[in-house]
């Protein structure tokens, strides 16, 4: 009997941004499906609560730390000695303000975590996983990785570059066995995305159910929000075998905003 391809069994999967919304989603997804789960953030009561209840690890970590970084993926493979997956999910929605408006210190702080983070983890997944000569890097970019969006200049252009970045690592990584894809969530429910409506409510002057209709549900072709679990097994299709021969690609989790 071949093993089930879309199983995780004795894989050691490295979430961050794990506490909360799509990480933490994820996390009891790769959890079902047979992973070690390490989830890693900034705040340790909200990720040692999905550890415990994914049976998984929590490591305190602040992305845009490079050294927190380093310490975050030793700790995860000195778990198992190895580092099968990784979900480059740590992230923050910057500043929300026209591009001649925007507060470069929030601007470049954004990016700082968004990018720079990001590339930390990349670095210290893509020198375990050649070493072991297997691995799948899941970046999450976000539909605004693939078009302009109004007021999110520094987030656009984060998500635009881990487009970039995962086309990049997958022709680097291919040979060694390693993939590299990216997931682009369109309007995810939850509390990220409430904070995101309040604001834009307070910046726009108007209601916050007028604005997410208008701009999030009404647009979709499923007429509704993206769940995170649903985000959750998109980025399990890349995690596992079910995508063994996909790499340099990019997924639209969006209820159909096109």
């Amino acid at each position: 009997m071949t093993q089930d391809p879309s199983r995780l069994d004795g894989k050691l999967a490295v979430i961050t941004g794990g506490g909360s919304g799509i990480g933490e989603a994820t996390a009891h997804v790769f959890a079902q499906a047979g992973a070690t789960v390490v989830v890693a953030g900034r705040r340790a009561e909200p990720l040692e609560k999905v550890a415990k209840a994914v049976g998984g690890h929590a490591i305190t970590c602040d992305v845009s730390d490079q050294s927190d970084v380093r310490a975050l993926f030793a700790k995860a493979k000195a778990i198992t000695g190895r580092v099968d997956v990784l979900l480059n999910n740590a992230g923050g929605p910057g500043p929300i303000a026209p591009v001649a408006e925007a507060d470069m210190d929030d601007w470049v702080a954004c990016m700082h975590i968004n990018l720079v983070g990001a590339m930390y983890c990349l670095q210290e997944a893509a020198k375990i996983m050649t070493a072991q000569g297997a691995g799948s890097i899941i970046n999450m970019s976000s539909l605004m990785g693939i078009q302009g969006y109004p007021m999110r200049s520094a987030y656009v252009a984060s998500k635009f570059a881990l487009i970039g970045i995962t086309e990049t690592m997958a022709r680097e990584l291919g040979p060694h066995g390693v993939r590299v894809n990216a997931l682009m969530p369109g309007a995810v429910s939850g509390e990220n995305m409430d904070r995101i409506l309040a604001r834009r409510a307070e910046a726009e002057g108007r209601p916050a159910a007028e604005i997410e209709k208008e701009n999030y549900t009404d647009v979709a072709a499923l007429k509704r929000w993206v769940d995170p679990s649903e985000v959750g097994r998109a980025a399990l299709y890349y995690a596992s075998d079910l995508s063994s021969a996909i790499t340099g690609d990019k997924m639209k989790v969006d209820c159909g905003r096109f």
